[in-house]
C-alpha cells in the first residue's frame, strides 16, 4: 500500500512536471526567473508540506508568515501507534502535513527559506540542483525522505530548477530549526516512553 502510494505520487508530480516543460531561458531577468519559481514552487504543491498552516472554515491554508519554513520546531508529535506503520500498513501525518511517519521513520518538512543557520541560505543553485537529482541533503548528505518526490522533481531541468532556487531565494528568511529525522527503531522507543 505503501509504496502503491508513494509510486502514485511521483507519478502524478512526473505528469505535472512534464506539463511545464517551458525552461527557464539563459536570457531571462532574475525577476522573470523568480516569477518562474514561484509559479512552479505554487503549481507543485511545496506549500502543501513545507508551510505551516492555519485553520480556517475551508480547512488548513499555509500560514502566509511562514511560508516554506517547514516543521515547526516548537510543535510536539502525539504519541504513535507503531502497529500503524508497519510495512504495507499505514502512513501517518500531522494535520499541517508538515511530518509523516512510516516504514522509513519520521521525516519534517525542510526549511526552504533563506536563512542561513536553519534554511537553505548557504545553499548554491549547484547543491540545490544536485540534492534534487541524488535525493541527498545538501546534494551529498542523508537521504531526502517520502514524502519528498525528489525522484519526479529531478525531471525537472537545470533552468527550471534555477528558478525554483532563485524564488526560494527571495522569500523571507525564517529561522526555524526543523526536528532532525527519526529513524524507525527511535519510533518504537518513543512509543514505549508515552
Amino acid at each position: 500500500m505503501k509504496n502503491k502510494l508513494i509510486f502514485l505520487a511521483i507519478i502524478t508530480i512526473s505528469v505535472f512536471f512534464l506539463l511545464v516543460q517551458i525552461n527557464c531561458s539563459s536570457k531571462m531577468t532574475k525577476d522573470e526567473q523568480v516569477a518562474r519559481g514561484k509559479y512552479l514552487v505554487n503549481i507543485g504543491g511545496c506549500n502543501d508540506c513545507h508551510s505551516p498552516k492555519i485553520m480556517t472554515s475551508m480547512g488548513p491554508v499555509p500560514d502566509t508568515t511562514r511560508l516554506l519554513s517547514g516543521q515547526s520546531s516548537d510543535l510536539r508529535l502525539p504519541p504513535i501507534d507503531t502497529a500503524m506503520i508497519a510495512d504495507g500498513k499505514w502512513i501517518i501525518t500531522t494535520g499541517d502535513l508538515n511530518a509523516w511517519v512510516g516504514p522509513w521513520g519520521i521525516s519534517f518538512a525542510a526549511n526552504l527559506t533563506p536563512d542561513s543557520s536553519t534554511g537553505i541560505g548557504l545553499w548554491t543553485p549547484d547543491i540545490f540542483i544536485k540534492a534534487m537529482r541524488q535525493g541527498k541533503h545538501m546534494g551529498s548528505g542523508r537521504d531526502i525522505l517520502p514524502p519528498m518526490p525528489w525522484q519526479a522533481i529531478a525531471g525537472l531541468t537545470d533552468k527550471d530548477l534555477d528558478c525554483v532556487f532563485a524564488y526560494l531565494q527571495s522569500i523571507p528568511a525564517i529561522s526555524n530549526r526543523v526536528p532532525s529525522p527519526i529513524p524507525p527503531n527511535m519510533i518504537v522507543q518513543m512509543s514505549k516512553k508515552k
